[in-house]
């Protein structure tokens, strides 16, 4: 038979309370849960927002190819590719290779790409270096002229090892480029969410 228990009150005039194994499971897990959604009402309450997410007006950007002022080669559409990622991620914004009918115009500039010294191992041999990637860029409204967004001199660095193959020494200069890259992107794709207007 079923493991059942009856819990009665102290007045006489209360009907018995029988608890099944079944409801005491789902009042269990009731119970684990309440956390969590604890969680979620404090969250609505204190007002959170995801500054990845934009919930406004649908807003079309012209989004341009960088000037690239440095020799690395395909630079300016690594910059491109990963900011158009980024804008994909939002439903309400959309970027767009020409000017007509865009709402706003994002625009920058590679202006240099340093791979300085930063420590010596044995023999003045270097164990590691740092990539300086400096840009500038602006974001603006294309009727008004209004600026929502200027950066006129930024430097983003990447540490990496060097080893002594050179095959591996490349690879990690390309991830060490792909983070700097992947971060600006998110960083200006982010402001823009929170200088575009909500309504």
């Amino acid at each position: 038979m079923a493991d059942f228990k009856v819990f009665t009150s102290p007045s006489s005039n209360m009907i018995p309370i029988i608890w099944s194994p079944i409801r005491r499971k789902i009042l269990k897990r009731a119970w684990l849960l309440s956390p969590f959604f604890a969680v979620l009402l404090f969250s609505a309450g204190c007002g959170y927002h995801n500054p990845n997410v934009y919930t406004g007006p649908s807003r079309t950007i012209y989004l341009t190819e960088w000037k690239n002022r440095t020799s690395e080669l395909g630079l300016d559409s690594d910059i491109y590719r990963s900011l158009t990622r980024w804008f994909q991620k939002s439903g309400s914004i959309s970027t767009v290779r020409k000017k007509e009918g865009a709402d706003l115009i994002l625009a920058g500039e590679i202006i240099s790409l340093e791979l300085p010294s930063l420590s010596y191992g044995a023999n003045s041999i270097t164990t590691e270096v740092k990539v300086r990637l400096r840009v500038r860029y602006i974001l603006k409204e294309i009727v008004s002229k209004k600026i929502l967004l200027e950066t006129p001199d930024e430097i983003w660095t990447e540490e990496y090892l060097v080893s002594k193959n050179i095959t591996t020494n490349l690879d990690n200069e390309r991830k060490a480029l792909a983070t700097i890259i992947e971060d600006l992107s998110k960083k200006i794709y982010q402001r823009t969410v929170t200088q575009l207007p909500k309504f």
